[in-house]
């Protein structure tokens, strides 16, 4: 039976710790994150792969620094023969990356070499593309840049948003690992290096990424709003306080009018100018200090004040 040692953080990696699991593969340890504050009462909640461990009674190993920690030697003791990352959040070290006989893989969610990094799926939605997929890869020192073992192609529908693919590349992810494990123990897997020409990065999202600048046309405004949503959640500002903008469309209003203003107010939605004459309807809204809401109870309540010709800025 081949002894694994699993590594993993959010929901999109509980899946794949199920599979593996089911599949009969012993998983000697999950590696996670840290339990952290969450929400506005800051409750420490534990990341969706602990819960999935506890679910299987897998052992749980939580280290707030891999890097030179006890917890890295208690994962070295257990000598796994492979290792498998999928969305773990830290770098794994040389001497973990060179202990496993049979290597250490990552699960990551985009067609390598394209988006390397921490965010590969909120940008590739921010950038308007029509596909990813989720690659099956060997794991180097430098980052996401290891051989590719396997890859599977999907669609970004018009419609997706992070949270969807997040859910979809999940399950992406469980079945293309669950085919290509075979080859991987019995050493018949591919073994593809990456064309450095061809690489692009996803570093993890940025405050500056979550404004809306309104000069932008009215699609790539859609598009980031969806790769941020449900988190981080793009934002804009209005009358000098943060307005998160949870959902919104590209509106079927034209304009002449400043980036930023309002130039029309429905029943639900409101929509606002862009810098390609175009606007951005905004249907899911959240004022400073208010709770996340739909555009109608806003223009119902805090927002029943709001005029054409306000700015958003």
């Amino acid at each position: 039976m081949t002894k694994i040692v699993f590594m993993g953080t959010p929901a999109f990696s509980a899946p794949i710790l199920r599979m593996l699991h089911e599949e009969g593969y012993e998983v000697l340890a999950v590696v996670t994150q840290p339990d952290r504050p969450v929400g506005r009462k800051k409750v420490l909640t534990p990341p969706p792969v602990k819960e999935e461990a506890l679910a299987l009674g897998l052992p749980i190993i939580q280290p707030e620094k891999l890097r030179g920690s006890k917890e890295l030697e208690e994962i070295l003791a257990l000598n796994p023969d492979l290792v498998v990352t999928a969305a773990f959040g830290q770098i794994l070290p040389k001497e973990l990356l060179e202990a496993p006989r049979l290597g250490c893989i990552n699960v990551h969610a985009s067609l390598l070499p394209l988006y390397r990094g921490g965010a590969p799926i909120h940008q590739s939605i921010i950038d308007g593309q029509s596909k990813t997929g989720v690659t099956i890869m060997y794991m180097a020192e430098k980052l996401d840049a290891g051989d590719i073992i396997s890859q599977s192609e999907i669609a970004i529908e018009d419609t997706d948003h992070t949270g969807s693919m997040f859910e979809k590349l999940s399950m992406v992810g469980r079945q293309l690992l669950k085919e290509t494990m075979p080859s991987i123990i019995n050493g018949t897997n591919a073994r593809i290096v990456q064309d450095e020409t061809l690489v692009t990065y996803a570093r993890n999202i940025s405050r500056e990424q979550e404004l809306i600048d309104w000069n932008n046309d009215a699609r790539a405004l859609y598009n980031q709003v969806r790769g941020l949503h449900p988190w981080p959640v793009a934002y804009t500002t209005f009358e000098g306080a943060n307005f998160k903008v949870w959902w919104a469309k590209v509106g079927d209003t034209t304009t002449n009018a400043t980036p930023g203003e309002v130039v029309k107010i429905a029943k639900d939605h409101f929509e606002v100018a862009t810098g390609d004459g175009n606007t951005l309807a905004l249907y899911d809204v959240q004022p400073a200090g208010k709770k996340r809401m739909t555009a109608e109870e806003f223009l119902r309540g805090t927002g029943s004040k709001l005029q054409i010709g306000d700015r958003f800025e």
